[in-house]
């Protein structure tokens, strides 16, 4: 069997979501696959030298480069229905793609896709303008109705995808996306922990969020929060870390902070790289990530691993993630934020009962990509049938 794989997001030459998600389940699937052979579609104007031997290392993997300029090539994918994508791989069986984007294949091709979440459609006015036109002219709505099996990477996510869409069940599988490998081997006494606190300066106690800085992620509340947190509570001494890539409307969290009593307490740090996060969540007494809506989140599950108690919203997957090792709030409910905070900081028997090293070590087997990829495997054997 040939299957033809989107890695047009690695395109953007960004480790976003989406690049990581896709990333590490084509690495888990190769893994579990050594007999169908694979093509990469990768399509790009300008950026044209991406490392791909991560999965061209593979005897069964190979890849198709395409320098069509992107908007071009979207007009005509929406407006023509046309170049179809799996021809243009010299004929594939099917077709997988790892996340939304302008797609045209062959009718007898099978379409697999990846959905992560539909934040798209219950927020919509969290997104720029260039971002919601992108989403109409896409028609998520279309993609799914014609493609033959759709992925989703939560319980929660699948459940919105029938109830919004009005998907059969059985059209929708969940695919539990993993724990980052990289996470939670960090010791307290590491060096690379003072290097970091130096780097960004940071202080000795600290709250943290880290996620992308916008306003769908509730950043305004934890703010808030944090001053009715030391207004109620002069002698905690902690300071408020927001972290992360800034997203639309970034600058009003900037202003949100300027007109915080304590915002001489509050630092935002962007462009933070991969090689840091560890350290930051591990230097962290609390993480909080109160976030309205999420088709994932790989933060709360990052600052478990690494033993940083977990504030988080009781919304969306969020409890997929958290679980019983975190503690969870309504996230339009800022009082709730500050109890939490309170909780944790104020009484160490709360903070000791959320981070049980056995426990957190045990739930989270269940987010394994070599599952995730071998799951897709299965799919692939059952189509082959």
């Amino acid at each position: 069997m040939k299957i033809g794989i989107d890695v047009r997001c690695f395109a953007r030459g960004k480790n976003t979501g989406v690049e990581e998600y896709a990333k590490n389940i084509l690495e888990s699937i190769f893994e579990s696959d050594r007999v169908n052979t694979y093509i990469l579609f990768f399509n790009a104007w300008k950026n044209q030298d991406v490392d791909f031997t991560w999965a061209t290392q593979n005897e069964n993997v190979f890849i198709k480069k395409f320098a069509i300029p992107n908007k071009l090539l979207n007009f005509f994918l929406w407006f023509f229905r046309y170049p179809k994508l799996d021809q243009l791989l010299g004929g594939v069986d099917v077709f997988f793609m790892p996340n939304h984007n302008f797609c045209a294949v062959s009718q007898n091709t099978e379409l697999l896709l990846t959905t992560h979440d539909l934040s798209f459609e219950h927020y919509q006015k969290t997104f720029s303008l260039k971002r919601q036109l992108w989403h109409f002219f896409v028609n998520p709505r279309l993609l799914m109705q014609r493609a033959n099996h759709i992925f989703a990477i939560s319980e929660a996510t699948k459940i919105d995808l029938c109830t919004t869409y009005h998907l059969p069940s059985q059209k929708v599988t969940v695919l539990l996306n993993g724990r980052p490998s990289h996470m939670g081997n960090l010791s307290r006494n590491d060096l690379s922990l003072i290097t970091v606190k130096e780097k960004y300066n940071l202080p000795y106690k600290f709250i943290l969020y880290f996620g992308t800085i916008e306003p769908r992620k509730n950043i305004a509340s934890i703010i808030r929060s944090f001053d009715i947190l030391r207004n109620n509570n002069p002698h905690i001494v902690h300071q408020l870390v927001i972290a992360g890539a800034k997203g639309w409307k970034s600058s009003a969290i900037n202003k949100e902070k300027e007109l915080a009593k304590h915002h001489a307490d509050i630092i935002i740090i962007t462009d933070i790289p991969e090689i840091d996060k560890e350290a930051l969540y591990t230097l962290a007494s609390v993480f909080v990530y109160p976030s309205f809506f999420e088709g994932f989140g790989f933060p709360p599950l990052e600052a478990m691993m690494c033993g940083t108690p977990v504030i988080t919203s009781h919304t969306s997957s969020l409890p997929e993630v958290g679980g019983s090792q975190s503690i969870m709030i309504d996230p339009y409910r800022q009082e709730e934020l500050v109890i939490a905070l309170e909780a944790l900081l104020l009484d160490l028997a709360v903070s000791q009962n959320f981070f049980n090293e056995q426990i957190i070590n045990r739930y989270i087997k269940k987010f394994n990509w070599r599952i995730c990829g071998n799951m897709f495997y299965q799919h692939l054997i059952s189509l082959h049938k």
